[in-house]
């Protein structure tokens, strides 16, 4: 997993400085790396640290981010856009497992889908470079509430 450390190599191999303001952004996509953050969670997460930080700067930072490959948008069906973290020690994107009743989204990292790979490549000469799988269903902790009820 990157470190802000590695981030900010990256950042001047494209030629960007590691102003203070990324660095607030970068520390809070760090603090969340196991969540699915929403520009708008990561401004009001921004805003907390520094109030002079602006909208249009973090949309831009998240932009920058993208671009060098430390983020990775995530659709997961809410109608919001979020971002994650980019592992590049994964080989493809992970899986999301999403409760209906809570809405917690859980990180599939184990790739399921190896052996169905195989097989469309043995049938078809097709070869998958990735996939986005959501799976929805009822996390444990809701399982265990609904017991009760």
């Amino acid at each position: 997993m990157l470190n802000a450390y590695q981030i900010g190599e990256t950042l001047r191999e494209y030629s960007y400085k590691m102003t203070l303001q990324r660095k607030a952004i970068l520390d809070i996509i760090l603090q969340n790396r196991d969540k699915h953050l929403s520009a708008e969670e990561i401004i009001e997460k921004a805003k907390k640290k520094n109030p002079r930080i602006g909208a249009s700067t973090v949309y831009r930072t998240i932009r920058l981010f993208e671009k060098i490959g430390v983020i990775q948008q995530v659709f997961l069906n809410d109608g919001i856009m979020r971002y994650h973290m980019i592992n590049p020690d994964e080989k493809r994107e992970h899986h999301h497992l999403i409760c209906k009743v809570c809405g917690d989204v859980m990180d599939v990292k184990e790739d399921i889908f190896e052996i169905f790979e195989d097989q469309i490549f043995r049938k078809n000469g097709f070869t998958v470079t990735d996939h986005r799988v959501k799976i929805y269903g009822i996390c444990k902790k809701c399982s265990e509430e609904i017991e009760y009820v």
